[in-house]
């Protein structure tokens, strides 16, 4: 009798063992076991089910994270405010400027959001275009890193001035960089502006100085002179820079009218070094900010401003030769609090 209920209890809790076992490898109703090729990885007889992550939501603009920060009671709304600011690129020293004078005005009910766009829009300050002299020859000389977009900018404002009724000459003072001066070329022809040349390796303030008398010959309004290239850690080739704009200033007979360094709006940080450096060695007089098209937030414009004093003039938001805007403060500023 004991042997009998032994090989009954025995026969139920092997029956509950394959029970437990095949419910874990049956489908759930409604699904499906993936094939293979449409979101399931084949392994030899097996499948592995594809994960794939939910879509990613748009979150709020930087306005709406810095009221969702004064709304929580969990965090410290300063130091968060500070954090948003530094995430969007804006700086340490220029986030804290800006915590420190929206904490000075700040009151209960208030919305720190528009405190913080009435900072941003005083540190920018009113929107600033190029200043080129009515009568004679302008003189725009364009600095920057490798990879900012400085040959696009330059064909840009090229066709921006030539649609404004100017005669442009452009000087390719890059005589290093491999295609340059086809590159160059092609936007002169776009922007229907005339290219003064020489071959490559020869030296930049020469051809400089070549391109000046050659734009006054052709009664030109505006001459653009391009230059290479380069970091602005590299002393060598900032000091060829300044060699430039000392030949420029003994041609024209005073300091280019502008000095625009040509900043990418990817850049982060990195850009005040870069501002810092092409500042000292050639006075610049103002930004021409790239790559704004994007995903890039550009908060590296207001600590330029901020620290230096640089206002950015123009803004490249794509890559035909008509994506080139003057810079507007206002639109900035809420761009800004709104990506």
């Amino acid at each position: 009798m004991e042997l009998l209920v032994a090989v009954v209890v025995g026969l139920v809790v092997v029956g509950l063992v394959l029970g437990v076992v095949l419910s874990r490898r049956r489908p759930a109703p409604g699904r499906t076991s993936p094939a293979p090729g449409r979101g399931g990885v084949a392994t030899g007889d097996r499948q592995t089910a594809a994960t794939t992550a939910p879509p990613r939501t748009p979150g709020p603009g930087l306005a709406g994270r810095i009221r969702s920060a004064f709304g929580s009671t969990v965090q410290d709304p300063w130091s968060e405010l500070e954090g948003l600011l530094i995430g969007a690129d804006v700086g340490p020293s220029t986030s804290a400027r800006i915590v420190g004078d929206v904490r000075a005005r700040y009151g209960q009910g208030e919305d720190p959001s528009a405190l913080v766009g009435e900072e941003i829009r005083s540190i920018l300050g009113a929107s600033s275009s190029l200043e080129l002299p009515t009568e004679g020859l302008g003189v725009v000389l364009v600095v920057g890193v490798n990879g900012s977009g400085k040959t696009t900018t330059i064909g840009k404002l090229a066709a921006r001035l030539s649609s404004q009724g100017k005669r442009v000459s452009i000087a390719n003072s890059d005589t290093f960089r491999a295609a340059a001066s086809e590159q160059l070329g092609v936007w002169a022809e776009r922007a229907g502006a005339h290219l003064v040349r020489q071959e490559r390796g020869a030296d930049p303030g020469a051809v400089a100085f070549d391109a000046v008398q050659a734009a006054r010959a052709r009664g030109s309004d505006v001459l653009i002179v391009d230059t290479a290239g380069r970091l602005h850690t590299k002393q060598p080739l900032m000091e060829e820079l300044k060699k430039v704009r000392r030949v420029i200033e003994k041609a024209v007979g005073r300091s280019p009218d502008e000095t625009l360094l040509v900043l990418d709006a990817t850049t982060g940080q990195n850009g005040i070094a870069q501002a810092l450096a092409f500042t000292e060695a050639v006075e610049v007089t103002g930004v021409a900010l790239t790559k704004l098209d994007g995903t890039a937030k550009g908060g590296v414009v207001l600590a330029v401003r901020d620290q230096l004093g640089v206002p950015v003039k123009v803004v490249g938001t794509g890559e035909s030769v008509g994506d080139l805007e003057p810079f507007d403060s206002e639109a900035f500023a809420a761009r800004l609090l709104g990506g």
